[in-house]
């Protein structure tokens, strides 16, 4: 069944329109993939952002990463911070299961690489986490090797929102969150360009949630008489384009999924770990390459207003998306939390 997102309630984000499916994979070849693992004290799981067709470590896109609060323990960074490219899947779970997946996305791009006879003995994976500790019992570690496999295989392009794979166990303003994208067409020389973001989304205070520029969250908060709780947790970013950008400019762009939250009533507190990749696909790096100059190309700097606007309406639509289509969980130690559904009338007035 189809799912219903944030517009079909009759909520308009921004103004630029919107790709084909309203997702990140309306960038061509990307396609994203869950695993959910969902008993009775078990949230959890793990989602894909699988970035091109082809082999990813031997024919890297350019990258950046941006830190907008560092309360996180996201790997592989470093690498995308030195170099500027992208060489990996990237991967989103909980804090606790980093290491795992770790180890099950080296296992799975040796095995890629030998198909094409190549020895792999270096890589930098990506995998990016947030807190399910609220509704799931984190420390049992729950995500294995098979979940990270089968969130590759079952990876498509129209995919699933809200409480799956990695997005299960998450909170967002003190109700559900999950996993949500979202995208722009920016036209460039009379060319239309893509750029889509997929959050996971775990972050936020809920008398601070504001939609189009209404504190609905307030109300929420009263009529769930909910404890305040302070405004901590995470969001994970991951913005992919088909615009040439170089890596300096990926993090500019990076920077502009602070817009989105801001309008989302978020104030980025001590406690939360806002972390943002970014990638291009118009580029491809190989790793084996015997020239010594490489030419690329690259956005006149002049013309990235659009492209900034575009990042901030997906990253605010993208995290509405994560909160509308998930449902209610009651999850670890009877804990629940509610959908934004369940305050629909509030809504109306946004």
């Amino acid at each position: 069944m189809k799912q219903r997102r944030i517009e079909d309630y009759g909520i308009s984000i921004g103004t630029l329109p919107k790709g084909k499916l309203n997702k990140i994979t309306d960038v061509r070849g990307i396609k994203v993939g869950h695993s959910t693992i969902d008993r009775e004290n078990i949230k959890t799981g793990v989602t894909v952002v699988i970035p091109r067709e082809e082999n990813i470590y031997l024919n890297k896109l350019i990258a950046a990463s941006y830190v907008l609060n560092g309360y996180g323990k996201t790997i592989g960074l470093v690498q995308i911070e030195e170099l500027g490219t992208l060489e990996s899947i990237i991967a989103l779970t909980n804090t606790l299961n980093v290491g795992l997946v770790h180890d099950a996305l080296v296992e799975y791009m040796i095995e890629e690489c030998k198909k094409e006879n190549f020895e792999l003995t270096t890589y930098n994976p990506i995998v990016c986490e947030c807190n399910d500790s609220f509704l799931n019992d984190i420390s049992l570690r729950a995500v294995k090797k098979e979940h990270v496999f089968g969130a590759i295989k079952n990876a498509m392009v129209d995919f699933e929102e809200g409480d799956v794979g990695a997005g299960k166990g998450m909170s967002c303003h003190q109700l559900k969150g999950g996993i949500g994208s979202a995208s722009r067409i920016v036209e460039l020389d009379g060319e239309k360009y893509t750029v889509g973001v997929l959050v996971q989304s775990n972050h936020g205070a809920l008398k601070d949630l504001t939609i189009n520029g209404k504190n609905i969250g307030i109300k929420i908060a009263e009529s769930l008489k909910a404890k305040q709780e302070a405004d901590e947790g995470s969001i994970i970013s991951i913005i992919a384009t088909d615009i040439p950008l170089s890596s300096r400019q990926l993090k500019r762009i990076c920077k502009r999924t602070g817009v989105g939250l801001a309008r989302l009533g978020s104030f980025i507190g001590h406690g939360s770990g806002e972390i943002v990749i970014a990638f291009s696909t118009a580029n491809t790096i190989p790793h084996n390459r015997d020239e010594a100059i490489h030419s690329i190309k690259v956005l006149n700097e002049n013309k990235i207003d659009l492209v900034f606007r575009a990042v901030a309406e997906c990253e605010e639509e993208a995290v509405l998306n994560s909160m509308i289509t998930a449902e209610t969980v009651t999850g670890f130690k009877g804990r629940t939390r509610y959908s934004l559904r369940a305050y629909i009338e509030y809504l109306t007035d946004c």
